[in-house]
């Protein structure tokens, strides 16, 4: 995650949206590693977590934190199926675990 490089988007009718969530979490990332680290301690290092994990983690922690016209339980189940071309089904499940336990923090009216 390297904030100073430049990302093009792609036309697309969620151009707007990614790019929110894109910019958003990389602004953010110090705060969304803040919380993480809150909600879940020593359960994680993120210093030896898989790029693409990180990735995904700190862009649903971003909209968890930032875009209440999702529901959590949308916001998680997403971010889940579009880790499955990315990710092992271990590391799907431990990215499980921990956006539900950081949702019930963040979302607890959900």
């Amino acid at each position: 995650m390297n904030p100073e490089s430049k990302i093009e988007y792609n036309k697309s009718q969620y151009r707007k949206f990614i790019k929110d969530v894109v910019t958003g979490t990389l602004e953010r990332s110090k705060m969304i590693e803040e919380i993480i680290i809150q909600n879940i301690g020593t359960d994680i290092n993120l210093e030896k977590t898989d790029k693409l994990l990180k990735i995904i983690l700190f862009a649903a922690v971003y909209e968890l934190l930032f875009k209440h016209n999702n529901p959590k339980k949308v916001i998680i189940s997403e971010y889940l199926l579009a880790s499955e071309y990315f990710l092992e089904k271990v590391q799907i499940g431990y990215l499980n675990a921990i956006l539900d336990k950081i949702s019930k923090t963040l979302r607890k009216g959900e």
